[in-house]
């Protein structure tokens, strides 16, 4: 049993991953910090074929990615974004 801001949880409370810092390195790859202080880089490429992230072949547009501070997810623009889940698992440790 575990409290937490005066709440009783009966089972293990597992907190929710976020990211906390990313930057665009070259060949569409992204170097990712987790909320763990893991850090590991994810290959961005094979999404690039998808509607949802083919604008982001452009490098100019890929750099500008940042960390949505509410939600604590990767973000380019106010419709584009990614998955922390997926960046935690199909990343690799740096």
């Amino acid at each position: 049993m575990i409290i937490i801001d005066g709440i009783c949880y009966a089972d293990n409370f597992k907190k929710v991953l976020e990211v906390t810092s990313v930057s665009a390195l070259d060949d569409y790859q992204l170097r990712v910090t987790f909320s763990t202080n893991e850090i590991k880089i994810f290959d961005f490429k094979p999404l690039l074929i998808y509607p949802a992230f083919v604008h982001l072949k452009d490098p100019v547009l890929f750099v500008n990615c940042y960390v949505d501070t509410d939600f604590g997810a990767v973000c380019w623009d106010e419709n584009t974004d990614i998955a922390t889940e997926r960046l935690y698992q199909d990343g690799y440790a740096e």
